[in-house]
């Protein structure tokens, strides 16, 4: 598979340190499983009017970010968008974006300066409802995929 999101080339160097997710490698592998199971149930609400089959990663960003540091540690960083907050990944020297597709052409303008750490209780995050509920349906299609 051809990848296209933000810091795909580093992420070839990241290990999954969680067992549970045994035969999840790397991010990439994760991305692979991840195109069959976002949906528009996963997308952030505000967004699900505009997901598509053909922009996947739309509103899947901190949900994503998230069940990333689960698998494979390090911290979730979050950008100011013109829709808000945008989530990625950075573990050790590799910084990545497995959901920096949805933006298209103006994902090249995106800065990743890893300045605003995030942390998954806080207000942005699971402190909502149904950011929580999306997270847990993700992983656990997510679970059940790798069980198949």
């Amino acid at each position: 598979m051809g990848y296209n999101y933000y810091g795909w080339k580093e992420s070839g160097q990241v290990r999954s340190i969680d067992p549970e997710y045994r035969g999840i490698g790397t991010p990439r592998d994760l991305y692979d499983l991840l195109v069959d199971i976002w949906c528009a149930e996963t997308c952030a609400p505000r967004l699900r009017k505009n997901w598509s089959k053909e922009n996947k990663t739309l509103g899947q960003c901190s949900i994503t970010a998230f069940l990333v540091q689960d698998i494979f540690g390090g911290e979730v960083y979050a950008m100011r968008t013109g829709n808000g907050l945008h989530c990625y990944n950075r573990i050790q020297d590799a910084v990545f974006d497995l959901t920096s597709e949805q933006f298209g052409e103006k994902a090249a303008e995106l800065v990743y300066n890893c300045e605003l750490l995030q942390d998954r209780e806080s207000a942005d995050h699971f402190q909502k409802d149904e950011k929580r509920a999306r997270y847990v349906y993700l992983s656990e299609q997510l679970k059940r995929k790798l069980r198949a």
